[in-house]
């Protein structure tokens, strides 16, 4: 392909002009509200995680004072235990998973060379979904019913009304509204890294970022469902009293343990890996070389996430387990070891081949090594079974966690804003404040947190509110509360260091010198992010490729132009990046925000029973969705294809595979059948764990021929769906019409079959386990029945009114996928509780 000068200047300056009216944003806050520029709704997040984390902060400062010295009443028990389980739960679902979310979603764009992720509009509803979600939770507090069963909520303790308030409810339903958002992001991040690459970046050529946001991306797949079906179980206890923990009932409280942890532990890697993603991109920077062992690097995050997924168990190594299973995970535990030494040799390796150059954001990240080493060292400690017998639940553990935290989550984040600002704002930070910051917060950590390994050896039980002053650990604690205002003296003055920054001057371009594309960012702060998507032949190529930046900024690469007025950018395929279509992406609107409000009136109005309030929110979330996919998505293009330059042409609309819509529903529904194991899982466990299950006394279950009967008709639906896509295809619209028809009325009668088993055999979910596990997995297979009549319905409105046609096709391809996810489902619902009871 060669590239050829575009000398006119006239020609330049109207194409920029084009590209300045599409992507400008609205003026003024209040219209701000309605944007779906990724960039802009980035700011937004970070900004609010930002708060998040200083309010956590101040918990903890309020808790070290608290602990400073023996016998303190600073605060009583109850206010003692809200804080420190709001305190936990903010920084980990507030602050950590979504800022790395949010920071990916301003830099990914400029990253790949995009004018834009695909799907900016999810983006803006994740984004409110975590800010309702977050000031519903945090503001709990300030009215004394926050939660107050530490951020890990174990039963029986939690799911006991009499034993916990309605601080459990807020903190599952609020956290529950936040983990959505935190799905949407993640659908968003996998799809934009697959499909929005420049021409030529190959999978190989992929920035170190790119590649960790991806691991990142699918890890929050994977561990995030488990904790949703945990939530689902956990609120069915609370507000209909299933049993599904309670002991006395054929429950185990061990079930939660299993979900939480298979989510909690692969969090620990989801917030880390983001900040190793930060330092892959600065490290090269000032050593002013290419990363070291790219390929290694590589294999290693992804080692360190696929291993993540085994660790689970050692939060549960003092509840009895089987030597075998102590042996496996504890193992497992050292193992993840080896690709994060991998990770940190290659960055150690970079420096020193490299001609480093000391920078404040430089001092940040090998700080912040230093840190986290210690924490890994002793998180291999507590890897081992009989220590951790004696070291769980004390101070010990939560030195460990805090020096993981603050070395791999805070103290990056901080290298990243220092190294990020001028890209963001135009404006560099100050080194003198910054690196102020930095040792202030650097000894403050280790002279808050080491201190605690002694005490928790010396026995200090975490999560007391006082101790005895014979235990002679007053001069530990004291030490710990000083070095915690040492940290946040530290983050005061970062704070201070961004106020102060709208008054400097303009950074120059490219301030680090770096190599990577999202430099390409031009300090006069163009909002279409890039002036031209550039053809990439190496993974430097503002350091490798020859006047790189000269020939962007002259829009002498691909898709220079806003001709037509639109947002646009290119699709390219997923291992080899060739052009693939144009896509246009959504306008500003308040339909993302008007749909997060209304699923949060779902969450927000369940926590205080009001039901029939929070069943209207929920058809008013479907209506809202429906008129957002309406208006939004699948739109048929005025012109079949559209030039890109250098003699390109590439289509306007794409369906199938190929197209980021498919992506989506598929990583969607990952998702979804990942929380859907969860729920089997549980009804295996209790298989497991109960010699009795299911008791002589419901042996018989739901029975065979309803669950059958609901795979039957499931299946029916399935089949009606694939085929009306291929007569549709082949320009038989009326049979595909006809088909569609008939797959709805085959998915509202699984809902009832499904349901009806369950309900004739007079299973009652108060009694025992069995029934409510039944119950639940009866329910969510139903629930998916009604979501695809739903699908089939929106398929055949858009065929009847013109908007699906034989070639526009996007619409009944996308659904149809979720049709194979829902097939499975039934499946897996009807063997396990039709035909299981009968073989077990």
């Amino acid at each position: 392909m060669s590239l050829h000068d575009q000398d006119d200047p006239a020609l330049r300056a109207a194409q920029e002009e084009r590209l300045r009216a599409v992507w400008e944003p609205p003026k003024g806050l209040f219209l701000r509200w309605t944007d779906t520029n990724n960039n802009a709704v980035g700011v937004w997040y970070v900004l609010t995680a930002f708060v998040f984390m200083l309010f956590a902060g101040v918990l903890a400062l309020i808790m070290r004072t608290q602990l400073a010295v023996p016998e303190n009443d600073l605060v009583d028990p109850g206010t003692f235990n809200q804080l420190f389980t709001l305190h936990g739960s903010v920084m980990m679902f507030l602050f950590a998973v979504p800022m790395f979310e949010a920071v990916s979603i301003i830099l990914l764009p400029q990253l790949l060379g995009a004018r834009d992720l695909p799907f900016p509009r999810l983006s803006a509803f994740g984004y409110w979904s975590f800010l309702i979600g977050g000031v519903f939770v945090s503001g709990s507090i300030f009215f004394d019913v926050a939660p107050d069963g530490g951020w890990f909520m174990y039963p029986p303790l939690t799911t006991r009304t009499d034993l916990s308030g309605l601080g459990a409810d807020i903190w599952m339903l609020g956290l529950s509204f936040i983990e959505v958002s935190s799905v949407a992001a993640a659908v968003e991040l996998i799809v934009g890294v697959l499909k929005c690459r420049p021409p030529g970046m190959r999978l190989n050529l992929m920035p170190m970022y790119a590649w960790y946001i991806l691991v990142v991306a699918v890890m929050i797949l994977f561990a995030f469902p488990p904790l949703i079906a945990g939530d689902v179980l956990f609120e069915m206890e609370r507000l209909l009293d299933w049993p599904f923990f309670d002991a006395s009932r054929g429950g185990d409280p061990l079930l939660w343990q299993h979900l939480f942890w298979i989510f909690g532990h692969p969090e620990v890697y989801i917030v880390f890996l983001p900040s190793i993603a930060l330092f892959a991109m600065l490290v090269p920077t000032f050593a002013r070389r290419h990363l070291l062992g790219y390929p290694w690097i590589v294999l290693a995050a992804v080692g360190t996430a696929f291993l993540s997924f085994g660790l689970w168990v050692h939060h549960m190594f003092a509840t009895g387990l089987p030597k075998i299973s102590l042996a496996f995970f504890s193992a497992a535990s050292e193992a993840v070891a080896i690709p994060t030494a991998v990770q940190i040799f290659v960055f150690i390796a970079t420096l020193w081949a490299g001609r480093v150059v000391w920078s404040t954001p430089l001092l940040y990240a090998t700080g912040s090594l230093a840190i986290f080493v210690i924490g890994g060292l002793t998180g291999v400690m507590v890897a081992v079974a009989p220590f951790d017998w004696q070291a769980h639940d004390t101070y010990f553990i939560v030195a460990h966690l805090h020096y993981v935290l603050i070395g791999g989550t805070l103290m990056p984040l901080f290298a990243g804003l220092y190294y990020y600002w001028p890209l963001i704002t135009g404006k560099k930070l100050s080194d003198r404040l910054g690196r102020t910051a930095f040792w202030l917060i650097f000894v403050g950590a280790n002279l808050c947190f080491f201190p605690m390994h002694l005490s928790g050896l010396e026995g200090m039980p975490r999560r007391v509110f006082t101790y005895p002053e014979a235990m002679g650990i007053g001069g530990l604690n004291m030490a710990s509360t000083i070095g915690s205002y040492v940290i946040a003296l530290g983050v005061a003055i970062i704070v201070i260091d961004l106020c102060l920054s709208p008054r400097r001057a303009k950074a120059a371009r490219n301030p680090w010198q770096a190599g990577t594309l999202e430099w390409l960012a031009h300090p006069q702060d163009e909002s279409w992010g890039i002036r031209s998507i550039p053809l990439i032949e190496s993974r430097y190529p503002i350091w490798d490729q020859e006047d790189f930046v000269r020939k962007v900024d002259e829009g002498r690469f691909f898709l220079p132009d806003a001709e037509e007025g639109r947002r646009e950018t290119i699709i390219t395929s997923v291992l080899d990046a060739r052009p693939v279509s144009v896509i246009r992406l959504g306008e500003p609107s308040w339909k993302p925000m008007l749909t997060a409000l209304a699923l949060g009136g779902v969450f927000i109005l369940t926590t205080y029973h009001f039901y029939w309030a929070a069943l209207a929110c929920g058809v008013l979330t479907i209506a809202m969705a429906v008129w957002w996919l309406w208006t939004g998505t699948a739109e048929i293009p005025e012109k079949p294809c559209k030039p890109i330059g250098h003699g390109i042409e590439l289509p306007l609309y794409i369906s199938g595979s190929a197209s980021p819509g498919w992506w989506a529903i598929f990583i969607t529904m990952m998702a979804d059948a990942t929380a859907f194991s969860g729920l089997v899982f549980g009804y295996y466990f209790f298989w497991t764990r109960h010699e009795d299950f299911p008791p002589q006394a419901m042996a018989d279950g739901p029975g065979l021929l309803w669950p059958m009967a609901a795979l039957a008709l499931a299946v029916v639906s399935w089949l009606c769906t694939i085929a009306a896509r291929e007569m549709n295809s082949g320009a038989r619209v009326g049979f595909a019409r006809l088909l569609v028809a008939l797959g709805i009325v085959a998915s509202l009668a699984a809902v009832v079959a499904g349901l009806a088993g369950p309900w004739l055999s007079g299973m009652d979910p108060t009694l025992h386990s069995y029934p409510a596990i039944v119950w639940t997995l009866a329910i969510w297979t139903a629930a998916h029945a009604g979501v695809a009549a739903i699908m089939q319905g929106y398929v055949l409105a858009r065929s009847l009114a013109g908007r699906m046609t034989p070639r526009h096709d996007a619409d009944i391809r996308n659904v149809s996928v979720y049709m194979h996810f829902f097939a499975l489902t039934a499946a897996v619902t009807a063997l396990t509780l039709g035909l299981f009871p009968l073989l077990a």
